[in-house]
């Protein structure tokens, strides 16, 4: 199994843009964002089981996961939050694993949203990084990128730990408050001391 890098943060943090960063450099990166997704897509693995506990209003025509319907069933309903998140997260957990043990880079990034929210992921991490900014920074970016308003992006944050726990959780954290270039030279660096501790076996 190859050293293990958890890569979290808020929503709007930057996690995709380092994340890109660290697989320009070599590193493989695995998305569980990406793989629900997949999963959720016409002809999806997890398609049916969500049809079944669900019914077919949650599935569109194509055959997908009717997103929007779905995150208004559970944003407003903890029990289908719990009962969605029985079904997709075993599936998530095995297709990252299979990615993790695939890779061939010396250490992998795992980029998972709620990691710290998820504690049954921690033990698969050597190290945890957090990309962090400012919350005021996390509204604007998401407001600028996905069209909503600043209310709903601060209702999806208060679903998300809060962000000074989310930093005591980390081992290492990467500041994006600032320019693109900035962030470059934050992820060249922990590439340097990652390829260093996976070369040490951590």
């Amino acid at each position: 199994m190859p050293y293990i890098v958890g890569l979290t943060g808020g929503i709007g943090s930057g996690k995709s843009a380092a994340a890109q960063v660290f697989e320009e450099l070599g590193a493989t990166v695995v998305d569980t964002d990406a793989i629900a997704h997949a999963l959720t897509a016409p002809g999806g693995a997890a398609i049916a089981p969500i049809r079944a506990a669900f019914g077919a209003d949650y599935i569109t025509a194509e055959g997908a996961l009717a997103r929007p319907r779905m995150r208004e069933l559970v944003f407003a309903d903890a029990e289908k939050k719990r009962l969605l998140e029985s079904i997709l997260h075993p599936l998530i957990r095995a297709r990252s694993s299979e990615l993790v043990r695939a890779a061939r880079s010396p250490y992998v990034i795992l980029m998972v949203p709620l990691l710290i929210e998820s504690g049954d992921y921690r033990g698969r991490y050597q190290r945890i990084l957090v990309v962090d900014c400012p919350e005021e920074l996390q509204v604007e970016r998401v407001v600028a990128r996905s069209g909503i308003t600043a209310a709903q992006v601060r209702a999806i944050m208060a679903t998300q730990v809060a962000r000074g726990a989310r930093l005591a959780s980390a081992d290492d954290v990467i500041d994006n408050s600032r320019d693109p270039a900035h962030l470059r030279r934050e992820v060249e660096l922990l590439h340097q001391r990652y390829l260093q501790l996976a070369a040490a076996g951590g």
